[in-house]
Formats: structure tokens, C-alpha cells, sequence
């Protein structure tokens, strides 16, 4: 049902008919990457977190980014807690490894993390551990019906970038 709901979504776009569907897994980075042949950064995974008054709120970032505790905590003014696998389907409709900000059960606020401005397009999931579309940043931004572009990961800028960083955050 919830790759159903992706597609019903997706149609506002005429992009249904280019959700990728696989007889692999594709539920976890790595198994999106191999299975769609990309490097896993350009792997657009959703992240779930528990929002103010029990409304969750969800953060697309890079493959190879992690929540960053600090940037998250400046940025939306809680601490980052991430939603049980039970919440996680009640609140999005979706299963792990199949969770996207398209086709949504319930109207969460969606938020792009700086991570994926990297690439021309990349891959989020459509609703199924077997399943992708690829997207620009500009689509995903659009179709997510994203909020707005945050800055809440680490590990994926390179160490010249992240010691520019450190130097100017002294």
C-alpha cells in the first residue's frame, strides 16, 4: 500500500511511472546503492524524528551523512530522538527502509539536509524496501514539499571543509 501511496503522490509531478522497483532490497543504504549502482552518499535517506506535541518531523540527508546532535538541537530547538520502527510506520505510512518524504499517512514537516546539495540527482526511496526514484535536489525539494534546506549532518563534508569549519566555529 505505501508504494501505492508514493505513486498517487507522485503523480501531481506525471512521475509515477519512473519509481524504480526492484527484485532486490533496496532497505538500507548500502543495499539501495549496490542495487542501483550509485556510490551509497548518493542514497537520499529519510530520517524520522520525534517533533513538538508528538507531530514527527523528517530529515532527508545524504548516504553518507549522521544526525548531528549540536546543528540539530541550534536548529530546531530539541534534542534529535529518533521515532521506534512502530511510530515510524504510524506516522509516515512507510516501513524502514522504504521511508520517504512522498505519499505520507500523516502531514509531517519535511526538511533537506545540506548533505545532498552535492549531487546533480539522487536516490530516496518510494514507499517499499524495493523501490527508488531518482531525483534533482530542486525535484525532491519540490515533490517532499520540503520546508526548508537545514545544515544538521556530519561526516560527509570532506576534512578541508569540516576543518574550515572547526576554525570558523572557534
Amino acid at each position: 500500500m505505501s508504494l501505492e501511496s508514493v505513486k498517487e503522490h507522485l503523480k501531481k509531478w506525471n512521475r509515477e511511472k519512473d519509481v524504480l522497483e526492484f527484485d532486490s532490497l533496496s532497505a538500507t543504504v548500502d543495499q539501495a546503492a549496490d542495487t542501483i549502482g550509485v556510490a551509497p552518499e548518493r542514497i537520499a535517506k529519510t530520517l524520522s524524528f520525534r517533533g513538538k506535541e508528538d507531530a514527527a518531523i523528517l530529515v532527508v540527508a545524504a548516504g553518507d551523512a549522521k544526525i548531528d546532535n549540536k546543528k540539530f538541537r541550534n536548529t530546531f530547538g530539541f534534542k534529535a530522538r529518533m521515532l521506534s520502527a512502530e511510530e515510524v510506520v504510524e506516522q509516515t505510512g512507510h516501513v524502514i527502509g522504504g521511508v520517504c518524504p512522498f505519499g505520507l499517512a500523516n502531514n509531517l514537516d519535511v526538511y533537506l539536509d545540506e548533505s545532498l546539495k552535492r549531487f546533480t540527482t539522487v536516490f530516496p526511496a518510494c514507499g517499499s524496501i524495493n523501490s527508488a526514484i531518482e531525483l534533482t535536489c530542486d525535484e525532491l525539494f519540490q515533490y517532499s514539499e520540503a520546508k526548508q534546506w537545514v545544515d544538521v549532518c556530519k561526516g560527509w563534508q570532506h576534512e578541508e571543509t569540516a576543518e574550515k569549519e572547526a576554525v570558523q566555529n572557534k
